[in-house]
């Protein structure tokens, strides 16, 4: 990523409430249920979020013929401790958690972020066995692609090849950008997925991990792409939006509030009006 540290801190918190609010309609989306500080022995201090995502016409028609297709909701505990953060994901759909066999699925994505241009090695400290396994995927946000999974995801179509940022400078990133940027720095992701189901885990596991690909490539471009619009805010203003965000979501899914604030209507809200020009 063409950021700093700690650039890249505020361009995550306004992408994620961003591109929550562009998925979430009536239907389907984010609901959050919990955003709240937190502070425990191994991460330190940080922001602890619990969310339900409701994707049910994101899943792939051969999973229906495992489980209804209402059956792709997925709770999310994160705990951001930036510039660590990990989450923790799980099946939540009442058809999986009337199953003991169901509840064996385990994910989880632990992230550190450093300031360098990805050569890094062995960042998240894996023992010789874990190294063994790990297979390793560099993302270039100045690519794109074209996958089933993208599609899914959305696609933002700027050309980041052509993009200058007006109000930071910074651009167009050129074939080996990652050489000669400055400021620069590296989202570090370990990704585990354990679906130990006969007949369709590994088949589950690689369409998250497709998934999951696309995500963080669409969320990282748009994090650059949407440079002027987030550029020079702080981290309190974007706490405070982040509050006026969830209730907007939470609203939108016809979900009860579970905090007591004065929040700022819709038709108020910034990241409307933003959503709607972008």
């Amino acid at each position: 990523m063409p950021l700093s540290l700690e650039e890249y801190q505020i361009a995550q918190m306004y992408m994620v409430m961003k591109m929550q609010q562009q998925s979430t309609t009536g239907d389907e989306g984010v609901e959050v249920l919990q955003n709240k500080p937190f502070s425990d022995d191994e991460f330190g201090e940080g922001q602890y979020t619990s969310k339900v995502y409701h994707l049910q016409s994101k899943a792939p028609s051969w999973l229906t013929t495992f489980a209804p297709a209402d059956a792709l909701v997925m709770q999310e505990e994160a705990w951001n401790a930036y510039p660590k953060c990990r989450s923790v994901l799980k099946l939540l759909i009442d058809f999986f958690m009337q199953s003991p066999y169901f509840s064996r699925f385990f994910m989880s994505i632990d992230t550190i972020h450093k300031a360098d241009n990805g050569c890094s090695e062995n960042v998240h400290g894996l023992s010789k066995e874990q190294l063994a396994a790990r297979q390793v995927e560099v993302i270039d946000i100045a690519s794109t692609a074209t996958d089933y999974w993208s599609y899914i995801v959305g696609r933002n179509d700027v050309d980041l090849s052509n993009f200058r940022s007006a109000r930071s400078g910074r651009g167009p990133l050129l074939e080996g950008w990652q050489d000669h940027c400055s400021p620069i720095m590296t989202a570090y992701k370990l990704v585990i997925i354990d679906a130990p189901y006969w007949g369709f885990g590994s088949r589950l596991e690689q369409a998250l991990l497709a998934g999951e690909r696309a995500l963080f490539l669409e969320s990282h471009r748009n994090c650059f792409a949407w440079i002027d619009e987030w550029f020079g805010l702080k981290v309190e203003v974007l706490r405070e939006l982040e509050q006026q965000s969830d209730y907007s979501l939470n609203m939108k899914l016809g979900r009860p509030c579970s905090a007591e604030k004065s929040w700022m209507t819709q038709e108020e809200s910034p990241l409307e009006g933003e959503k709607s020009a972008a």
